[in-house]
């Protein structure tokens, strides 16, 4: 077993962060977002009671937008980047095309320099906006950063840039460019390149925890509210959390309690059972256009023999039916950070309280954030310590009180379906048109398919400007097929109210820290949670009734003789959709 994990070492004062610049230009929202939080984070003492954490943003070299801008022109990849070509030729366009030579050089003193796994992020004028957030719309790379010989790893820098550069013309991000009636000739990319937070173990490199922090919770269960917020933990990369995979949540507040479960098996069911790492080994096989290139998939069970699941699990007492914290004993493993919330093994859910509260004050609005826990050494004393890398921070929009919108009642007929977990507040009455997921056919193994039929159908409706309710089961826009039905915002783009319904097979907990689930909220579209085991439930019989419009192996689409009118109040936490 790997316990050490190869720990990087730092001395104590790693918290402060070093910002370099290339070129000219903007910063971008994510990395200008950074730059404001350093500079409190530099006079905020958040290491005086917690001191095995320490807090910064990891090491970061940002390229400004006017390098993009040489790099278009130059190459002249305007008229592909804006003609109808899929992703992958215009990627390949970018791959062929050449870096402004003023900072080739820069670029190649950096990679000579770094010794660690990169991240290449976009920051982008756009991005991070509340109203317009981008969330999850353009490419991330890692680069394990490992290669023997240096123009190896150069090389692997540039076609990450350039990959990052291409993103910004990819199917997806001109959809939600035209949901929000922008052109994608109005943006500018500047991009981050910087340091993974995380430790090396064999043959793979991931943090011992990543996570999502909000300082509003849509979605308050037993005794919280709004405000307290709530946090997203997975093991691994945060991949898991972003791309709506399962996650820990919690409220800092009370991170003793619970999320709400019918059963310790239902607990079991939703635990993370696999995260997400770095490749390090030898790759033959290169892929530029692929943002996965170097990313993989495992087990919890490899963190297991990695020896990092003794602050992040509970073992499964399946004869007492309970849950033992720590991992001393056989059974099913619970990733729920039991040995750090409960027990506080480490201080971390008090600096993510503190980073939280500090940034909402700064930015004096509801804010998300990202972050990442590594396991270092420290060099005067060699004991192992840890270092909270601090990776972004947004404004986030919340739910507007426009006054108690649900008091009417309605007869259950005349009800298509009620929920008492919903976002958005407020009535629309222009929908006519339903796109379902079958239930009687439903299984998880479509998934994929079926985000595809969705897809098609979603395209036909906004190009006859025709906005629709959509039905599934699971978390839409999970990642994991398993989960939900793995969808990406261009697919769903004309839906204007979204229901995620459950069914025996498919009873995954509602999710906040995707990217998917922001750009929901951003754009104000009305969404009601249905559980299958609920009293209130969905009129499939109604449903079925109406004019067929289009009908796929999984999904149908129907047209409603008169509007249907939905009704979604965030204070009463009700929504209904009127037939």
């Amino acid at each position: 077993m790997n316990n050490a994990g190869n720990q990087r070492k730092y001395s104590r004062d790693h918290r402060n962060s070093i910002f370099n610049y290339l070129g000219k230009g903007e910063l971008g929202g994510k990395a200008a977002g950074l730059m404001q939080i350093q500079k409190i984070l530099e006079n905020e003492n958040l290491h005086s009671d917690i001191n095995e954490i320490t807090v910064s943003i990891p090491g970061m070299t940002v390229i400004l937008t006017e390098v993009f801008d040489q790099f278009m022109k130059q190459n002249d990849l305007y008229p592909i980047a804006l003609s109808s070509s899929d992703d992958v030729f215009i990627a390949h366009s970018f791959q062929k095309a050449s870096l402004p030579p003023a900072i080739v050089g820069d670029l190649r003193d950096l990679i000579t320099k770094a010794e660690n796994p990169l991240a290449v992020r976009s920051s982008s004028l756009l991005e991070d906006s509340s109203s317009e957030p981008f969330a999850g719309v353009y490419a991330t790379k890692m680069l394990p950063n490992n290669q023997p010989d240096i123009e190896t790893r150069f090389h692997k820098l540039t076609e990450a840039i350039k990959f990052i550069y291409s993103s910004l013309f990819f199917s997806e991000s001109r959809d939600y460019f035209r949901s929000i009636g922008r052109k994608v000739e109005e943006e500018k990319m500047a991009v981050i390149i910087q340091d993974v937070v995380g430790n090396h173990y064999g043959e793979d490199f991931y943090p011992l925890i990543s996570g999502v922090g909000r300082t509003y919770n849509y979605y308050p269960v037993q005794d919280s509210k709004r405000e307290d917020g709530v946090i997203n933990l997975a093991l691994g990369l945060g991949k898991t959390i972003v791309d709506g995979g399962s996650a820990w949540i919690y409220s800092p507040l009370s991170p003793q309690s619970p999320p709400p479960c019918n059963s310790n098996k239902s607990m079991l069911d939703n635990s993370q059972r696999e995260f997400w790492s770095i490749k390090m080994e030898v790759i033959k096989e290169f892929n530029p256009i692929s943002e996965m290139e170097f990313m993989r998939k495992q087990s919890i069970e490899k963190a297991e023999d990695d020896g990092v699941l003794s602050l992040l699990c509970s073992t499964y007492d399946y004869q007492n039916d309970r849950f033992i914290s720590g991992i001393q004993e056989k059974g099913a493993r619970l990733l729920d950070f039991s040995p750090i919330l409960k027990y506080k093994k480490i201080a971390l859910n008090d600096i993510l309280k503190k980073l939280l509260h500090i940034c909402r004050e700064q930015y004096q609005a509801d804010v998300e954030i990202e972050f990442a826990l590594e396991k270092i050494t420290a060099e005067t004393s060699g004991e192992s310590v840890y270092h909270l890398g601090f990776l972004q921070v947004r404004t986030m929009q919340t739910l507007a009180d426009n006054g108690n919108l649900s008091q009417l009642e309605y007869l259950p007929s005349a009800l298509l379906a009620e929920s008492s977990s919903v976002l958005g507040n407020g009535r629309r009455d222009d929908i006519y048109d339903v796109v379902f997921v079958k239930p009687d056919t439903f299984s998880a193994i479509n998934s994929r398919t079926i985000a595809r039929e969705i897809a098609e159908i979603n395209r036909e409706l906004t190009t006859e400007h025709r906005p629709y309710l959509l039905i599934g089961f699971g978390r839409w826009g999970s990642s994991d097929p398993w989960l939900g039905i793995p969808v990406t915002w261009s697919m769903i783009s004309g839906a204007k109210a979204i229901i995620e319904a459950t069914l025996p097979q498919m009873k995954p907990d509602l999710s906040q820290g995707s990217h998917f689930f922001h750009n929901l909220i951003a754009f104000g579209i009305f969404y009601l949670s249905i559980q299958e085991d609920k009293k209130k439930t969905i009129d499939w019989n109604w449903l079925n009734e109406q004019k067929i419009i289009r009908e796929t192996d999984h999904v149908c689409l129907v047209r409603c003789s008169r509007n249907m009118e939905v009704i979604v109040d965030c204070v009463a936490n009700r929504g209904v959709i009127v037939k």
